[in-house]
C-alpha cells in the first residue's frame, strides 16, 4: 500500500466515540484475540468472549460491552501501524474483526449494478462488448427499472414485459422479482481484514471490487453493528455463466472486511446505514485513480428485508452471519483500452469508506500469490482450546 494504517485513515469521523470491536493476532499466543477499542487501547475481551459470534450473540450486547475489563494488548496506533500486507508477525496486528459467522452477500439489490450484470451476461465475459450492449439495454430500460420496487405489482408487470420483448435475464429475476440473490460469498475465517491484500483469480481479465456495507446479524436473525466490505468480483467469470458464479466470487483473499465492526448503541443504528454514503477510491501502481459513491438511499430492498430474506425458519446460522448488501458501483470508465471498461491491475490500492464505519484499505494481487488461508475453525478451536479459553 500507498500509506501506512493510523487512526486517521482507519476510524470513523467520531473516531472511538461508537462501540468499536475487532480482533488482532496475538503473536505469544498464535491465535486470535477479541478486542475492543477504549480511545488509544486496544483492550483483550478473550477471556470473557472467545470468539465475535459468541460476543454479538450476548443479550444487549452494546452495553455488556461498555462495562466489560480485560488487558490492554497495546495502543491502537501502533497496532494500525503493523497491520498491513507484510506485518511483523513478532508484534500484534489487526485481522478481519468476525471469525465464526457465515460470509453472505446479496446481488442485484441496485437497479444500476443490476443493468451491469446483464451487461456481464449478454457480453458472455468479453469486456469488449460491453460497451454497445449497456448503450443499447439502457436505451431500452434503464429509465423503467430505477424506481420499480421489487416484488410489487409494477415490477411483476415490468418483468412480464420484459420477458415478451426478449429482454428477461436471471439478474433481472432477483433484481425486481420479490426474492432477493443471497449466495454464499466465503468461508467462515476466510475474510481478510484492513491492509492485508484481496486476491484475484489469475485467470481473471475482467474484474472490479464491490464497496458494500455488511451487515452483522447474530443467530436470532437481529442486525447487532456494520462494517465494510469489499466483495472482490470477476466479471469475466460471471459473466460466461452465472453457474460459475462460486469462482467469480470465492478465492483466496476475495472477502475483505474491516476495519472494525461498530455495533449498534444510541450513537449508531440501522438507520444510519441507511443513509449511508460509500466511497471507493481506487489508485494504481500506473498513475490511474478512480472514485465514486453507492448511496444506501438508492438501495431497491430494506436492509432488514434482506436479513430476513437470509435468516429465518428457512435456513438457520447458529454463529450468526455477515450479510454484504450489494453495491450501485459498477465501474465502466476506460482503463486500458478505449471500450474495455475498467479492470483491476495488480498493485492497485482500494480504499472504502464511510463517515459512520471508517475506512477499509487493500492491496490487490493474484490469490495465488497473497498469503494461504490457513487457519480455519478447527486452528481456531484447538487455539483457544491450549489457552483455556474454552
Amino acid at each position: 500500500m500507498d500509506r501506512q494504517l493510523d487512526q486517521q485513515n482507519s476510524l470513523p469521523d467520531d473516531g472511538t466515540t461508537g462501540t468499536l470491536i475487532g480482533r488482532v493476532w496475538l503473536p505469544d499466543a498464535e491465535g486470535p484475540a477479541v478486542v475492543a477499542l477504549r480511545g488509544d487501547a486496544v483492550v483483550d475481551l478473550t477471556a470473557t468472549w472467545p470468539t465475535v459470534s459468541a460476543l454479538l450473540e450476548t443479550t444487549n450486547a452494546g452495553d455488556r460491552l461498555t462495562s466489560a475489563t480485560g488487558s490492554t494488548i497495546g495502543g491502537l496506533s501502533e497496532i494500525l501501524a503493523n497491520t498491513g500486507p507484510k506485518p511483523d508477525r513478532q508484534r500484534p496486528f489487526f485481522l478481519a474483526p468476525v471469525d465464526l459467522q457465515a460470509l453472505k452477500a446479496c446481488g442485484v439489490t441496485f437497479a444500476r449494478s443490476m443493468l451491469e450484470r446483464v451487461i456481464e451476461e449478454r457480453a458472455g465475459g468479453d469486456p469488449g462488448k460491453a460497451e454497445d450492449i449497456r448503450k443499447s439495454l439502457t436505451a431500452e430500460v434503464g429509465s423503467d427499472l430505477s424506481a420499480i420496487k421489487p416484488g410489487s405489482a409494477d415490477a411483476e408487470r415490468l418483468r412480464k414485459s420484459l420477458q415478451e420483448r426478449g429482454l428477461w435475464s436471471q439478474y433481472i429475476e432477483v433484481g425486481i422479482g420479490p426474492y432477493a440473490e443471497v449466495f454464499s460469498k466465503s468461508q467462515p475465517l476466510s475474510a481478510v481484514g484492513t491492509g492485508a491484500e484481496v486476491g484475484l483469480h489469475p485467470e481473471s481479465g475482467w474484474n472490479n471490487p464491490e464497496p458494500e456495507i455488511a451487515l452483522v446479524v447474530n443467530s436470532q436473525g437481529q442486525a447487532v453493528g456494520a462494517t465494510l466490505g469489499n466483495d472482490v468480483n470477476l466479471r469475466d467469470f460471471e459473466g460466461r455463466s452465472a453457474l460459475l458464479l462460486g469462482k467469480a466470487k470465492d478465492n483466496n483473499g476475495s472477502c475483505a472486511l474491516g476495519p472494525f465492526v461498530r455495533v449498534f448503541d444510541d450513537t449508531f443504528s440501522i438507520d444510519d446505514v441507511r443513509q449511508a454514503d460509500v466511497r471507493l477510491h481506487i489508485t494504481g501502481t500506473d498513475g490511474f485513480e478512480l472514485e465514486a459513491v453507492s448511496s444506501m438511499q438508492q438501495i431497491s430492498r430494506d436492509p432488514l428485508d434482506l436479513v430476513g430474506q437470509t435468516i429465518g425458519r428457512h435456513h438457520q446460522y447458529p454463529d450468526g452471519l455477515v450479510l454484504f448488501m450489494g453495491t450501485m458501483f459498477a465501474p465502466t470508465e476506460d482503463r486500458d483500452q478505449p471500450g474495455l471498461g475498467f479492470t483491476h491491475h495488480v498493485g492497485d490500492t482500494v480504499s472504502i469508506a464511510t463517515p459512520t464505519l471508517g475506512t477499509l484499505i487493500n492491496r490487490v494481487d493474484l490469490s495465488t500469490r497473497i498469503e494461504p488461508w490457513t487457519f480455519g475453525a478447527g486452528a481456531l478451536m484447538r487455539n483457544l482450546a491450549s489457552r483455556g479459553l474454552l
